[in-house]
This record gives structure tokens, C-alpha cells and sequence, in this order.
């Protein structure tokens, strides 16, 4: 006879066997998962990828003064060199000019200067006597070197957030960032990251992802990705000040992974729109200096034609 009654109680006290209440396959822990108690704002995706656009619009050129802090690293030595303390001037001027100019600390003396036109960068680093030339879009990376790597394309890209362009694709996603609490605690707060498509030769790619505050609405950070998917550049935005009736933050933080180096600069001085001319960008080659041209199959110092034997 069919008992249905007895299959349960048997089946329950199976169940009761298998999975003992003083058993150790359940516990409870703490939630350490802490989360941001700030108030939040919204946006949607248009809006978001309306301000990136109107920002860059804003944004002919500028002419800053900066503190640069900036460290290198060496992985096959396992060091890391830092340089402090650097009063540095920075040019900028659509669509891609840049000039970085640092001093050296207590003398003043040139510690690097570096322009580019978006095409063509020249770097002259005076305590080496080194003047380097080279392609922005050619592949130079020189696992042995460190001021060397430094592209003035880099801080540019940085620098100046560029518009959401009609060829891209945005995708807006609902992320997370860390900050700090009103206690210094480190806790999870809600963002929005734009995630920004382009089309390569390959295919289409990530190119970069502007990941913005909800305390704010602004970009605090901005990941800019080569075509293997690889983060070439990570730049964070700290500290925003109305500048000119124009949001922009006081400090940079660039850091290139790949080189190994990264730098962070503190504006001291901002001057939005103001006309900036071509000599302004010029950087000519210094008499006797050891040049470097990344754009031969084998670059090697060489002295100048006009320099002096020595």
C-alpha cells in the first residue's frame, strides 16, 4: 500500500541526517562589504556624453603652472627612482600641440623639455645632453630608459579629456569606485563609467573609459586603452576648482603602466583660452647635444652635425 505520509517522514529524516543543524557547511560572518553614505546624483547616458563633449569644447588651450612629482621604475633592478619637487610649465593648444617644460629644484636649471604637434615629439634632457626625436605613433619603448619614455602625446591625451566623437559608441555602465569616509575609511560608492568603442583596423576596440563621481557628475578618472585591450594610460582627476567659470581639477595623477613611470601634477596656476603662438612651441635642437631619432631602425646617439668634437 502506498503510504505517501511515511516517504516524507523518511525523506525528512534523511534530510536531518545528511545535513546535521550543529554541521559545519553553514555560518554566518560579518558583512565587511562598507558602502559610501554621501548623497548620490543621477544622469543619463546623453547627459554624461554631453558634458564630456561640451568640457572639451570649452577647452582651446591652456597655460598652467605645475609642481611635478613624478617616479620611474626599473624591473630589472627592482628600484624605483623618484623625482620630486619639480616646478614645471605646461602649453596646450587644439587639436594636439603640448609643451612640458621642467626645472630642476633649488637651481632651476632645465631638467627636461619636451613638445608635440600630435605627429612629431622632441625631448631635450639637458643633465644628459640628450635631444630626442622621434613618431608619436611608432613603438619606442625602451625597457632600459626612463626620462626617455616620456611622451608629451601622453600627458596631452591626459590632459584634456577629447570629445565622444560620431564614429565612437559610448556604453554606459554602473560601477563602483573607492573612497575615503569622513573618518578616513576606505568604502564602496556608486559611479557611472562611460566605456568608449572605436573602430580599429582589427575591429572595433575599448578605447577608453571615463569613469565619473555620482557626488559630482565630473570625471575622476579616464582609462585610455591601446588595441590589444592593454591600459596604456591611467590618469585620475583630483580636487576640482572653478577655474574661469570652468571645472578643472588640481591635480593630475598620469600613470603608464607599460613604462613603468608615472607622474602627478599639481596646478599652481591656470590660464584657460589664452592665445598661445606657434614659437611658443618650438623646441630646437641645442648645439653639440647627443641625438637620439626614434624613427630609425636602430636609434643610437650621434652628435649633432654642428656639435664640437669632444
Amino acid at each position: 500500500m502506498y503510504r505517501p505520509h511515511l516517504r516524507l517522514a523518511v525523506l525528512l529524516l534523511l534530510s536531518a541526517a545528511t545535513f546535521p543543524l550543529t554541521g559545519c557547511l553553514f555560518r554566518t560572518r560579518p558583512y565587511d562589504r562598507q558602502f559610501s553614505d554621501r548623497p548620490l546624483k543621477t544622469a543619463t547616458q546623453q547627459e554624461l556624453i554631453e558634458y564630456v563633449n561640451s568640457h572639451a569644447a570649452q577647452i582651446q588651450s591652456m597655460q598652467a603652472t605645475v609642481d611635478i612629482d613624478a617616479s620611474a621604475g626599473d624591473p630589472k633592478n627592482g628600484r624605483i627612482t623618484d623625482y620630486k619637487e619639480i616646478r614645471g610649465y605646461v602649453l596646450a593648444r587644439k587639436p594636439a600641440m603640448l609643451r612640458m617644460k621642467g626645472l630642476l629644484p633649488l637651481v632651476r636649471n632645465t631638467a627636461f623639455d619636451m613638445v608635440s604637434d600630435g605627429q612629431v615629439f622632441k625631448l631635450w634632457i639637458p643633465p644628459k645632453n640628450k635631444f630626442v626625436v622621434g613618431l608619436n605613433s611608432a613603438d619606442n619603448y625602451q625597457p632600459e630608459k626612463r626620462l626617455e619614455n616620456m611622451r608629451p602625446q601622453y600627458i596631452y591625451d591626459a590632459l584634456l579629456i577629447p570629445e565622444i566623437r560620431e564614429d565612437e559608441i559610448a556604453v554606459l555602465e554602473n560601477g563602483y569606485e573607492t573612497v575615503l569616509d569622513s573618518k578616513k575609511h576606505r568604502v564602496e560608492q556608486p559611479d557611472y563609467e562611460l566605456a568608449v568603442i572605436r573602430k580599429g583596423p582589427q575591429g572595433w576596440y575599448l578605447s577608453r573609459r571615463i569613469e565619473f563621481s555620482r557626488t559630482d557628475l565630473l570625471p575622476h578618472r579616464q582609462r585610455i586603452y591601446d588595441q590589444q585591450g592593454n591600459v596604456a594610460t591611467d590618469a585620475r582627476y583630483v580636487d576640482y576648482k572653478d577655474w574661469a567659470g570652468i571645472p578643472f581639477p588640481s591635480t593630475i595623477e598620469i600613470e603608464r603602466p607599460r613604462e613603468n613611470y608615472d607622474i602627478t601634477l599639481n596646478l599652481l596656476k591656470l590660464d584657460i583660452n589664452k592665445a598661445l603662438t606657434d614659437d611658443q612651441f618650438a623646441l630646437e635642437q641645442p648645439a653639440g647635444a647627443d641625438v637620439v631619432r626614434l624613427d630609425q631602425p636602430n636609434p643610437s646617439a650621434a652628435k649633432a652635425p654642428n656639435s664640437r668634437g669632444k
